[in-house]
C-alpha cells in the first residue's frame, strides 16, 4: 500500500468538502479549487477526514494512489493557507517593479520584460530585487515562477539572472590567465 495514498487528509477548520462522483471541490477562506480525479481512486469523507483508496493493485492504480492524495491534500492546504514562492533578481540594474498586477522586469536586455498576472495569482515587489509569486493552487505558483525564471535564468559565470531564494547556482571558473 502507499506510503503517501493512505495517510489521511484532515480537514483544517473553515474548509469543506463536496464529493460528486470523481469531481472534487474545495473551498476555504482564501477561495475554491475543483479537480476531477481518475476513475481507479475513490474519496471519502467522514468526520472532517479524507481518506484516498484504490480500486486495485495494478502498477497504474498504485501511481494514481499517492498522486491523488497529494493532490487533494494541496487543494485543502491551499485553500486554508494558500502558497508562494520567491524569487531574488541577480545583476547590477536588474530590477522588478509592479505594472497594475503584472510585473515590469528591466534584466539587461534592450527592452523592459512585461508578465501579466494570471487568474488566482499575485505578485508582490518588497523590494526591486525580490518577487514573490503567490496563490491557491500549488501547481499554478510554480508554474509562473518557473516561467519568470525561464526568462533570465542565472547563468554560471557571474550568477546573474532570476533565480529561487535558496537555490544554490553552480559557478564556474573563469578563463585561465595566459601562460606565457
Amino acid at each position: 500500500m502507499s506510503r503517501v495514498g493512505k495517510a489521511p487528509i484532515t480537514l483544517p477548520s473553515g474548509v469543506n468538502v463536496a464529493i460528486d462522483g470523481q469531481k472534487v471541490t474545495v473551498k476555504g477562506p482564501k477561495g475554491q479549487l475543483d479537480r476531477e480525479f481518475h476513475d481507479r481512486v475513490s474519496i471519502s469523507q467522514e468526520d472532517g477526514v479524507l481518506t484516498v483508496g484504490r480500486a486495485d493493485d495494478e502498477r497504474q492504480s498504485r501511481a494514481l494512489h499517492g498522486l491523488s492524495r497529494a493532490l487533494l491534500a494541496n487543494m485543502v492546504a491551499g485553500v486554508a493557507d494558500g502558497f508562494s514562492k520567491e524569487l531574488a533578481i541577480v545583476g547590477v540594474g536588474y530590477r522588478a517593479a509592479m505594472k497594475g498586477t503584472g510585473l515590469d522586469l528591466q534584466l539587461g536586455f534592450s527592452h523592459p520584460v512585461s508578465v501579466d498576472a494570471p487568474a488566482g495569482i499575485t505578485f508582490e515587489v518588497p523590494e526591486p530585487t525580490k518577487i514573490i509569486v503567490s496563490g491557491i493552487d500549488k501547481e499554478a505558483v510554480g508554474q509562473i515562477a518557473s516561467e519568470i525564471r525561464a526568462i533570465r535564468p542565472p547563468e554560471p559565470y557571474k550568477g546573474k539572472g532570476i533565480r529561487y531564494v535558496n537555490e544554490q547556482v553552480r559557478r564556474k571558473a573563469g578563463k585561465a590567465g595566459v601562460a606565457r
